[in-house]
């Protein structure tokens, strides 16, 4: 069985202004590729027309030819890792789409996920479109072609009028560059500077690896539109109440990104550190599940006073695909990708902090290698809350009665995992930990309060873990 998480659906980058703006955009991606792994693509435009390459695979096997980027010429390009949420993994839907329309050609780069796409898609195909994926972003492009607005700001303004959920979007055209992002800022987006061109991506952590300024987050609604003239934002649609996706410091962002107002890894080392003053224990050592769980581990330790130590190892080196053994080796998925210390472990009294806890399976396997491994006792602590509701804005999650947190006690997955103890860092904790003050964040997956309606939820059945 492989190792579980949750799944980003993917990440955008684009640049314009720039010489090399393909190779670029590569680069961005790279930062990107924990966003997705699935499948990327570019697309450029050289003034004139749009260049495209994408393809199914990590960004530097697709762009590992150099000559692909003779063929993506221009002084702007985007970008997309993707991890399909909405759509089939297929390469018909990897993403920047392009299509050619009366009014030229466009690309887009979506991260999110919209929650009304198929109500808008049946609208649309009654009235004669015939869609080539099955994606939601599609949806957008046949918004915009059936647009009456002149201007493309207009255009698109009109589009997003129309759309519900999650979107960081990047357009491209043969003359200019637009990025939206959703009134409420579920996904993080940022605006930066390199030269004279402009750039904006996911994370800041795209804009470090090619030197480029960082300028400021593009905020919940806004329209940014660059030309040859300069950059010129807008705010088109109603205003919201504000609810960035608390997950992205829990897990998803890389930790060395400024997303939200913050930096990543301090704040993982602050839910660490509320997470020690909630639950601490009589213990000997502290081991992160690496690598989400190593700044929390560091803040736990700290505020705990206890050894940090990396009892269990990575390996960063696996493929996407491996051949798994039937019988011959037990918890096969995980020890690939995890290896127990034994002179770290044997005799301790260890604490083990991971991110979260999703199914419990990948957990109940770790906290069995690290007593094999000598553990006098394992206590898990958990730097979030019980993870107990899907996503629907963006992140691959399992329905909710895969949820093991939807059904069970902490108790009984105490039982179920094997631990001897397990501490969840509180809801309070959390929003304490992150600052959150008077700024709201979405935490749907946790409470199960979704910002945007979406339609109503079963209740969980109870699952049988013993």
């Amino acid at each position: 069985m492989k190792l579980y998480r949750p799944t980003e659906e993917c990440g955008i980058f684009g640049i314009y202004g720039h010489p090399e703006a393909a190779n670029l955009t590569y680069l961005g991606l790279y930062a990107l590729q924990h966003r997705g792994q699935e499948a990327c693509g570019i697309v450029s435009s050289d003034g004139r027309s749009l260049h495209v390459h994408r393809s199914m695979g990590l960004v530097a096997d697709v762009f590992g030819d150099q000559a692909i980027f003779r063929n993506l010429p221009g002084e702007a390009a985007i970008g997309h890792v993707r991890y399909s949420t909405t759509g089939d993994s297929v390469t018909k839907n990897v993403q920047p789409i392009k299509v050619d329309y009366s009014r030229g050609s466009i690309a887009v780069a979506h991260n999110g996920n919209l929650v009304n796409a198929q109500m808008v898609k049946d609208e649309l195909e009654a009235w004669g479109s015939i869609f080539q994926t099955t994606m939601d972003t599609e949806v957008i492009l046949h918004l915009l072609a059936s647009s009456k607005q002149n201007a493309l700001e207009d255009r698109i303004a009109e589009a997003l009028g129309r759309l519900k959920g999650a979107y960081c979007l990047l357009f491209l055209t043969e003359t200019r560059m637009v990025a939206a992002r959703d009134p409420q800022g579920f996904r993080p987006l940022c605006l930066g500077k390199l030269g004279d061109g402009w750039v904006v991506a996911s994370e800041s952590c795209a804009l470090d690896l090619i030197e480029a300024e960082f300028i400021r987050e593009v905020e919940p609604g806004e329209v940014i539109v660059i030309t040859k003239d300069g950059i010129t934002s807008h705010f088109p649609l109603k205003k919201s109440e504000a609810a960035p996706c608390i997950f992205e410091f829990v897990y998803f962002a890389r930790p060395d990104s400024y997303i939200f107002g913050k930096n990543v890894y301090m704040v993982r080392k602050d839910f660490g550190r509320q997470l020690a003053r909630e639950h601490q224990v009589d213990a000997d050592i502290v081991i992160p599940v690496p690598d989400s769980g190593v700044p929390a581990a560091l803040g736990y330790a700290q505020e705990a006073g206890l050894p940090f130590e990396l009892g269990l190892i990575r390996n960063h080196y696996i493929g996407r695909t491996f051949i798994e053994p039937q019988q011959s080796i037990r918890h096969f998925g995980v020890k690939i990708k995890l290896n127990p210390v034994r002179e770290i472990l044997e005799g301790k009294r260890v604490v083990v902090i991971d991110d979260s806890i999703v199914r419990g399976t990948t957990s109940r396997k770790i906290v069995k290698m690290v007593r094999n491994a000598g553990a006098k006792e394992v206590h898990v602590r958990i730097s979030s809350p019980p993870t107990s509701y899907p996503c629907y804005y963006g992140i691959d999650t399992p329905t909710r009665k895969e949820l093991i947190s939807s059904s069970h006690t902490i108790e009984e997955i105490r039982r179920y995992i094997t631990a001897d103890s397990l501490g969840y860092l509180s809801e309070e904790g959390l929003l304490k930990a992150v600052g959150a003050g008077e700024n709201p964040f979405c935490k749907a997956c946790f409470s199960g309060n979704y910002p945007i309606t979406f339609p109503k939820l079963a209740a969980a059945p109870q699952l049988d873990l013993f």
